[in-house]
């Protein structure tokens, strides 16, 4: 089974994941565009048992202004760059900052969440359908 490496900017923060993800997905909400600095974020998302972490991180936790559900960040506190986080909305699911693996072939997403926060110049091609969450 392959095992797909990803770091933090630094190094000093390593996410391994095993297997396939679960889903890949970019998202458009501000939080995280925030996150990312970026005008979406790409992400793959595992189940817990599929991830293993090294390295010391710190962690922050937010309220997600739809739902009231938090967020949790693990970020390297030397680079800054968020390794890894959890949703409240997704138990016992991981999400890897898709950009984090250095590949650009890594896994083309399947959903689109907050389309309707999407910039208007962002267009993106998928080889399937992408749905909307």
């Amino acid at each position: 089974m392959e095992v797909r490496k990803a770091t933090c900017r630094c190094g000093a923060l390593t996410v391994r994941a095993t297997g396939e993800p679960k889903w890949v997905s970019v998202c458009h909400c501000l939080a995280c565009k925030a996150r990312s600095g970026s005008a979406f974020s790409w992400n793959a998302h595992y189940a817990e048992a599929q991830v293993d972490t090294e390295g010391e991180a710190s962690s922050w936790t937010r309220i997600a202004e739809e739902g009231g559900r938090w967020c949790t960040y693990h970020f390297c506190p030397t680079c800054g760059s968020t390794a890894w986080y959890r949703i409240e909305a997704r138990p016992g699911m991981v999400t890897i900052p898709a950009g984090n693996f250095a590949d650009p072939g890594f896994g083309e997403p399947a959903y689109a969440g907050f389309d309707d926060r999407r910039c208007p110049w962002v267009r993106l091609e998928t080889e399937g359908p992408l749905q909307l969450r």
